[in-house]
């Protein structure tokens, strides 16, 4: 299929999904989308909610093993979108170079369409930094860490890499320098990983990989009873 084509059906599935979307109850499904997905488009928004309602972070081939260690599973289906291009041309009346502007089509898959890579950091993605300070910051500090049955150091920070749990070195890392709540929150994330998903617990529950982040996501799964350390 020509770069023409491609974007020729591109440009009909958008219009569909624009008719769809803005004529049915699908319309609360698309704000979810655009929600999540900040740096992306309306159109593209659209794209990726006709193609895949649940989405919740997308990313190109490469990127998701490079940047999460993650790869896309076997058969899955790419998401289309458009991306802008940029290239220079000599103006032929003032010799000067300008910068023109083409779209292209290009591919996407979301979370849920990619397993992680076997004895790799789990990195989280998709979530901005938090910001602000919390009450009897360093207390509450202690009191998570002790709760952690792996050793916590802090390292610089590598990317959008905020921290990760290392399963064959069984340590937590957490990047130095973010916000008090950042750090707090990373911190529960990494301990909920290091127990639920260390090699034991993992093959004891046959836990699936696509589900760790899932589970990663509420640190009440990881039996913290903070309560013991604030009376």
């Amino acid at each position: 299929m020509t770069r023409k084509e491609q974007l020729q059906e591109i440009e009909e599935r958008l219009k569909n999904g624009v008719e769809e979307y803005f004529t049915s109850e699908k319309y609360a499904s698309l704000l979810r989308i655009m929600s999540k997905f900040h740096n992306y488009s309306f159109n593209n928004c659209i794209l990726i909610a006709t193609q895949c309602p649940q989405a919740s972070f997308v990313t190109g081939y490469s990127n998701w093993k490079t940047s999460f260690n993650r790869i896309v599973k076997r058969g899955e289906k790419a998401i289309r979108i458009i991306a802008p291009c940029t290239y220079t041309k000599v103006n032929e009346e003032t010799g000067e170079e300008e910068k023109r502007i083409f779209f292209r089509t290009t591919s996407v898959f979301d979370l849920s369409q990619t397993i992680q890579i076997p004895n790799t950091e789990e990195v989280q993605f998709g979530i901005e930094e938090l910001t602000g300070n919390v009450p009897d910051y360093e207390r509450l500090l202690n009191a998570i860490i002790a709760t952690s049955t792996c050793p916590v150091s802090y390292t610089k920070p590598k990317g959008s890499v905020k921290g990760y749990y290392a399963p064959l070195e069984k340590k937590i890392v957490v990047c130095e320098g973010m916000s008090e709540l950042q750090t707090i929150k990373t911190l529960l994330h990494e301990i909920a990983h290091s127990l639920l998903h260390n090699p034991e617990e993992m093959e004891e529950r046959k836990v699936r990989r696509d589900t760790k982040e899932v589970e990663a996501l509420y640190p009440c799964f990881c039996n913290v009873d903070l309560l013991n350390y604030f009376p």
